[in-house]
């Protein structure tokens, strides 16, 4: 559920910035911290984002299919009523 590759990003420069220094436990605190408030925005992943994006694609390509056929049909009812 969480973009690990961006917490991964903070993290790292986190350490770059700190270095060696006794700031390694303010890095392994924010870290969780930054955890925690990912989880708690309901992030998806690219990956999830991407298949639904496809699922929606092909929805509208249907809904498009069936709103030509329904026309059709409307078309070839309204037809021989009128010619009666």
């Amino acid at each position: 559920m969480l973009n690990q590759k961006i917490i991964e990003e903070v993290s790292s420069k986190l350490k770059d910035v700190l270095g060696q220094s006794p700031a390694a436990d303010i890095e392994k605190n924010l870290r969780a911290v930054l955890q925690s408030v990912f989880a708690k925005l309901d992030l998806v992943t690219r990956e999830e984002f991407d298949v639904q994006q496809a699922v929606l694609l092909r929805t509208r390509e249907k809904l498009e299919a069936l709103e030509a056929t329904v026309a059709k049909l409307e078309q070839a009812s309204v037809t021989p009523s009128s010619e009666v």
